[in-house]
């Protein structure tokens, strides 16, 4: 292993950890993100670590380039060619609407109009070929794009899941016509029905591609001419690394690469602390992402919504994502209501105590005004504390009527802490989980300020705050694995099902993805192969996963597997409705070395004791009113240290509130266990 880089970029900052397996050091930065092009930030990052690249092993990087591609429209020009008919289907969708009252939503379709082109051929629902494929047709089709400027194509024909043939016959056409590699086939994508979901996810694939394509070239080039030899893994959504070789072909699967890398991290850690069942809060600077993990599992799911009319059906770690991060402006709203996010101040001008020339209030600014926060620990103490508190009594307080800076402040907490708390009851409560039965990992810059209010208001007994939360998401490049996952489509009724069919599907996958792995070249310890198939009552529409625990299964067993989850979810039995198989699901893992939790945090500087360990008192806002509160050094306090609270413990990349009346406990990983009290 020896030398290994994980580097996160996120909307704020760019974060890395550098760990030598050899002589346990650990290095760790946190940057500006350059949204400008990322690339620059990780090698700002790797520059302030002072990393000698020639030596590194192995880097692993988690990225929101396809992800921000997609929200702000920054994508290629792509091109479709479809079935002749279908050309709208992409832009017509399901009958669904982002506002239930009113029945309004706007939605402008990624490919527009005059570029779905369309061409003659068929299949039927069952695979079998009603019409050719018009091979003029999609060569006209093919030029027309090409005329038009169009980067990348997508092939997309109905019922492709079932019988590729004419897709892949399309694609040898435009292969020997199209001037780059930028063609996505729509069934090589996502090999699963509803043609509605498999079109979009081919379509944001084909549109992020050639974005991705030249950022990741762009990256390796300046990490080869710094002297790294080895190849880039990239996180994926579904919380596995890929190499940087072949990534560009699913660009797609990097869609949620940022977060899902912070859900890795937290299922490593906390389940090295010894608990498995944990929901995860990372509060960054733009945004808060949320996620469940049961079992030491993280929760995948098939069906994230980006935005309103854009699903994408590829396996990703569930992540639920809100506009509340430590950078979230405070506002007044039309109707004269506090609100505070979506809208980011960003790393460019930031929050107004970061002195780069941010004029509005922020969460951040705001927990610096309460005394939670350190106004020496900004990145510039060009600004002071009474600049902040003047812009939230001009902006905030007097508008609204508080009575001092420190109300509306306090006020500006709240409503953050609402939303992130709605967002924590979506992955738990709305899902059948009882939070009481969980932990909470918070982690991100802002995350562990913010996590014992958040744990109160659910009713979470614990929080665990991992060692470095700042960058978790780092972290969390370092710990993943090699994934590859594979879906395909039957959609036949159980009884009708051989079974023999189901294994032969289930092999062909896994050898694709041990395949793939060695064709990556990348070290793994072993292979480790997760199934799992997708059932639904006939008739319904919404799907289950059923676990195959082993290659010895039977459908009398899927039949009991998939009625007892149907029961855990809705407590109801329906012996007289057929279940029906849909799809079946392979995840073919190559399981890296893991990295030693206890290099997190140098024992160097641990002091003796808890008194040693403090820095000073200062005043600090709690929601029961004002008190003196001690601060300390986090990395310096003693390993099984306890501590009640009111406290405020800090460290370079975060800042942890110890409510009154909680006590917090330092474990044998350095972590945080924080027991919450009551109010």
């Amino acid at each position: 292993m020896g030398q290994i880089v994980g580097v996160d970029v996120g909307g704020t900052f760019t974060d890395l950890i550098f760990l030598d397996e050899k002589t346990g050091e650990v290095r760790i930065a946190k940057v500006p993100s350059t949204p400008e092009n990322q690339a620059f930030g990780v090698l700002n990052a790797l520059s302030m670590s002072d990393i000698h690249l020639p030596e590194v092993d192995t880097i692993i990087h988690g990225t929101t380039v396809t992800t921000n591609a997609i929200l702000e429209r920054k994508i290629a020009p792509c091109g479709l060619i479809t079935t002749r008919g279908f050309r709208d289907s992409l832009e017509l969708g399901r009958r669904t609407r982002p506002k239930p009252y009113g029945l309004i939503g706007s939605f402008e379709c990624l490919i527009p109009r005059d570029l779905r082109l369309e061409v003659t051929e068929r299949m039927d629902s069952g695979g079998n070929p009603l019409e050719d494929l018009n091979e003029d047709e999609v060569t006209a089709a093919t030029r027309k794009l090409l005329d038009a400027g169009v980067e990348s194509v997508v092939i997309h024909f109905l019922h492709s899941y079932i019988n590729d043939e004419h897709e892949r016959h399309a694609e040898t056409i435009i292969e020997k016509i199209w001037p780059n590699s930028f063609i996505t086939r729509g069934s090589a994508i996502m090999a699963e029905y509803r043609e509605y979901e498999r079109g979009t996810t081919a379509m944001i694939n084909a549109a992020v591609q050639p974005v991705l394509d030249r950022y990741i070239k762009k990256l390796q080039n300046e990490l080869q001419g710094g002297g790294y030899p080895r190849d880039l893994l990239v996180m994926q959504g579904n919380g596995g690394t890929v190499s940087s070789k072949i990534i560009a072909e699913t660009s797609v699967n990097t869609v949620m690469s940022g977060p899902a890398s912070g859900v890795m991290a937290a299922a490593f850690t906390a389940s090295h602390s010894g608990f498995p069942n944990v929901i995860t809060c990372d509060m960054g600077g733009t945004s808060c992402d949320v996620g469940l993990i049961s079992g030491g599992v993280p929760q995948i799911s098939s069906e994230l919504e980006i935005e309103y009319a854009m699903p994408i059906h590829v396996p990703m770690v569930d992540v639920r994502t809100i506009g509340a991060g430590g950078g979230s402006i405070a506002h007044i709203s039309s109707s004269g209501l506090l609100e505070v996010g979506p809208e980011s101040a960003g790393a460019l001008p930031g929050p107004i105590c970061y002195g780069r020339g941010g004029k509005v209030p922020t969460i951040t600014d705001a927990n610096m005004i309460l005394g939670r926060l350190n106004p020496s620990m900004m990145i510039k103490a060009n600004v002071s504390k009474k600049e902040v508190a003047e812009a939230l009594k001009d902006r905030i307080a007097e508008p609204l009527d508080f009575s001092s800076p420190e109300e509306a402040a306090s006020a500006i907490i709240q409503i953050a802490n609402t939303k992130m708390a709605g967002a924590l009851r979506m992955v738990s409560l709305a899902r059948g989980y009882d939070p009481r039965d969980f932990v909470l990992f918070p982690f991100g810059g802002a995350g562990p300020l913010h996590a014992s209010d958040l744990a109160r208001e659910l009713g979470i007994p614990k929080v665990l705050v991992p060692a470095r939360p700042g960058i978790t998401n780092a972290v969390g490049c370092t710990v993943a694995d090699v994934r590859h996952d594979y879906v395909k489509t039957i959609n036949t009724p159980l009884r009708d099902v051989e079974i023999s069919e189901i294994s032969e599907i289930f092999a062909e996958q896994e050898k694709r993805g041990r395949d793939t792995i060695e064709l990556e070249g990348i070290a793994v310890e072993n292979i480790q192969v997760l199934r799992d198939v997708d059932m639904q009552f006939q008739g319904q529409t919404h799907l289950l996963t059923v676990e195959i625990q082993n290659d010895d299964f039977s459908l009398e067993s899927l039949h009991e597997r998939f009625a007892a989850a149907y029961w855990d979810r809705f407590s109801v039995t329906l012996n007289e409705i057929r279940p029906v198989l849909v799809n079946l699901h392979t995840a073919v893992i190559g399981k890296r070395k893991s990295i030693p939790l206890k290099n997190l945090m140098n024992s160097e500087d641990r002091c003796k004791s808890a008194a040693e360990a403090q820095t000073g008192i200062r005043d600090v806002w709690f929601f029961g009113g004002k008190q003196e509160c001690p601060i300390y050094s986090r990395e310096a306090l003693p390993l099984g240290t306890k501590l009640e609270g009111a406290a405020i413990l800090e460290q370079l990349d975060t800042t942890i509130i110890v409510n009154p009346g909680d006590l917090v406990e330092v474990d044998d990983f350095g972590n945080l266990i924080m027991s919450v009290g009551e109010d």
